[in-house]
C-alpha cells in the first residue's frame, strides 16, 4: 500500500476495499491482503479524526457579550466506538 496522504483519499480508498470484500469473490489470500489494509486506512482515519477533535474549538458567547474559547466536547463519546 502506498502512503495514505490525507483523510479523504484514505475514507475512498477504505470503502472501495469494503465494496470488494462485499462482493466475496476474492481468493482468500487477495481478501486478507486487502484487510489488513483496510485495518490499516482505518486506524489512519481514526488517529486524523482524533487530531481533527483536539484541534476543534468552539466559541461560547457569555452573558455579557464576551466571547470564550472552550475546548470541543464530543457528547456522544463512548457509543459506537
Amino acid at each position: 500500500m502506498s502512503k495514505t496522504k490525507d483523510f479523504e483519499t484514505a475514507l475512498q480508498r477504505l470503502e472501495e476495499i469494503v465494496k470488494k470484500l462485499e462482493t466475496g469473490d476474492l481468493p482468500l489470500a487477495s481478501a486478507l491482503e486487502l484487510f489488513e489494509e483496510g485495518v490499516t486506512l482505518s486506524r489512519f482515519c481514526h488517529t486524523k479524526l482524533d487530531e481533527a477533535e483536539r484541534k476543534v474549538e468552539i466559541l461560547v458567547k457569555k452573558d455579557d457579550g464576551c466571547v470564550e474559547r472552550a475546548p470541543f466536547e464530543v457528547e456522544n463519546e463512548g457509543e459506537g466506538n
